[in-house]
């Protein structure tokens, strides 16, 4: 297990330095000017030039390249091209946010997609069975800005039930920067009005984002299941006059949910590539607004930032998902 970790690392600092290079050519071929964009449609040639030379855009490619790699050994991202900021800066405030809404999300399709599954495929070909294969196809086939446009006609504008946008009301303040994730920094420091406040702003988007990824794991917790109750083992336990709910809750759930964690660790850094729309829509302000912004203004340290950032996040939960996969499974060895 410890050569596979090691292993992996390894090759995880390769992914990473191949994922720079690409983004990096990416954001150069396109034809726009970061320069002009930063000074402005009156500004002068001569101003132009000044902030493409303070900015380094005025050297060769390689060597934009090289020195990038030369900060970015050394934990720098650059400077932000639209905010002026350290993008190390944009990020710390930024990321938490995403983290947030994805995580959220993330437990809400785990804690709505496994019971559902499970029970489409306990009672196989019935009222369930049928509810449930039909709002996994609708949650995969319901485009996400057009689920939040939705929810938020129904929750917002017409029961009034949760706010719309941003991640606190205007009169609340910010609890104390512990994690940056408000609803547990609110915890953390006793501040239950503004729990309760940032769980509300919180609510709409999450379940939103998690749409489509609970209707995945709907599909895919039934045909697991139904896989897993047709094996001897299963038949066995069944015979053996065990009650169904320890059968399938034991027995049958337990090598179901084998799949599922592999898929969940997909899940989630598709959830945190995947934040933009839901973000936009709802005023969330975190990376799927900042990488908008960022592609807009032709930002590209920003850019690589947030694509190195989810790609650092990705591979690090699908190495954590290969060990707990085995964990799970004993049969499982890496070598």
């Amino acid at each position: 297990m410890l050569r596979f970790l090691i292993r992996r690392l390894i090759l995880l600092i390769f992914v990473i330095w191949g994922i720079s290079l690409i983004t990096f050519v990416l954001a150069r071929v396109v034809p726009t000017d970061p320069a002009r964009l930063i000074a402005g449609p009156r500004a002068s040639a001569e101003a132009v030039e000044v902030i493409r030379r303070d900015y380094g855009l005025d050297r060769p490619l390689m060597e934009q390249y090289l020195h990038y790699m030369s900060d970015l050994l050394r934990g720098d991202l650059g400077r932000s091209f639209s905010s002026r900021r350290l993008v190390t800066e944009d990020l710390r405030d930024f990321f938490p946010a995403t983290v947030e809404l994805t995580v959220a999300s993330l437990l809400i399709a785990v804690a709505l997609g496994v019971p559902i599954g499970t029970i489409a495929a306990v009672r196989r070909n019935s009222a369930a069975d049928y509810a449930g294969r039909t709002f996994a196809t609708l949650g995969l086939a319901l485009p996400a800005f057009w689920v939040g446009l939705m929810a938020q006609l129904v929750f917002y504008s017409g029961l009034t039930l949760l706010p719309v946008g941003g991640r606190l009301s205007q009169d609340v303040a910010a609890p104390p920067f512990l994690t940056g994730l408000y609803t547990l920094d609110s915890l953390l420091s006793g501040q239950f009005k503004t729990f309760g406040d940032a769980l509300a702003h919180l609510t709409l988007p999450a379940v939103v984002l998690s749409f489509s990824t609970t209707a995945v794991f709907v599909r895919l917790v039934r045909t697991s299941m139904l896989e897993v109750m047709a094996m001897d083992y299963v038949r066995t336990a069944r015979a053996k006059g065990l009650a169904p709910s320890i059968v399938t809750l034991r027995h049958a759930l337990r090598n179901a949910m084998l799949p599922v964690i592999t898929i969940g660790g997909l899940q989630l850094g598709l959830l945190l590539g995947g934040t933009l729309l839901v973000e936009l829509i709802f005023s969330w302000p975190g990376l799927g607004r900042y990488s908008a912004q960022s592609i807009v203004s032709s930002d590209y340290n920003g850019i690589m930032g947030v694509t190195l950032v989810i790609a650092l996040v990705y591979l690090l939960v699908n190495t954590m998902v290969d060990l707990l996969y085995a964990w799970l499974d004993p049969r499982i060895h890496y070598s």
